[in-house]
Parts: structure tokens; sequence; C-alpha cells
């Protein structure tokens, strides 16, 4: 089995709505997004004779998810009051709302759903939320 791994990083906000913690405050991360794909066999012509996929085309879908969430305040659907939202809104903070609480452990569940679709053979997704402490979401784990 051949493995390629590429990671792409971005910058934000989020808070554990109903944890019982730090946590439960708006805190940032460097978020490391790294993305595992395999593959039992090589291209046998073409641009791409020799490899599993181009590393460019890999690099850039990662990239482009992870730049969709830099420097934002990502927060659960219904954890914050509509006049909070307005108010971040009016001072033009960016904001995305998901359906999940926002754990590493949801974002590599979540970011695997999004790049399986994208037919690289992924094998795992790997969220770093600190430099030692990540979460791994795939169908092999």
């Amino acid at each position: 089995m051949y493995y390629l791994k590429t990671s792409s990083s971005f910058d934000s906000a989020h808070f554990l709505s109903g944890y019982d913690g730090k946590c439960k405050n708006i805190h940032g991360h460097r978020w490391v997004i790294e993305v595992r794909i395999k593959g039992k066999e090589l291209q046998k012509s073409g641009n791409e004779k020799g490899m599993l996929t181009d590393f460019g085309n890999l690099k850039k879908t990662v990239r482009d998810l992870a730049e969709s969430f830099d420097h934002s305040l990502i927060y659960e659907k219904n954890t914050l009051k509509p006049s909070t939202i307005q108010a971040l809104e009016d001072e033009d903070f960016r904001l995305i709302e998901i359906s999940f609480r926002p754990t590493a452990e949801n974002f590599a569940h979540y970011f695997y759903d999004i790049l399986s679709a994208d037919g690289f053979g992924l094998a795992d997704v790997t969220v770093y939320e600190t430099p030692d402490n990540c979460a791994v979401y795939g169908e092999e784990c």
C-alpha cells in the first residue's frame, strides 16, 4: 500500500458550550489538518506516471479547506445569542457556524467527510489542536 501525506494549518477561535473547564471560554488555536491518502497502485502512464496522485492537487485541496476556516470564530449552532452574533457581525468579525461541537475529534470527522468526496482514496485525517494534541478519524481507525 502506498501512502501520501500533506498538511495545512489555519488560525481560528472557538469555545465549547456546556463544557465545565477552561475551554468554555473563547480561545484560539493554530489548527493543523494532516491528510493521509492511500492506494495499492501507482499511475501507469501519463503526467502522473509513477505517482499515487499529483501532490499539487492534494496540497491545494487541503490548503483551500484550511483557508476557508482561517481567522474566524467557529461556533456551534445555537450556542450564541442572536444579539451576540449580530454584535460580532456589526464589528465585521468573521463567524463560521457549524452544526457540531468544535472539538478536534469532530473536526477530524468533518474534514474526512469533505475530503473523501474529492476521490483521493482517503486513509485518515488528523487534526492538531496544539503541537502535542491531535485527533484522528478514518475508516481504519
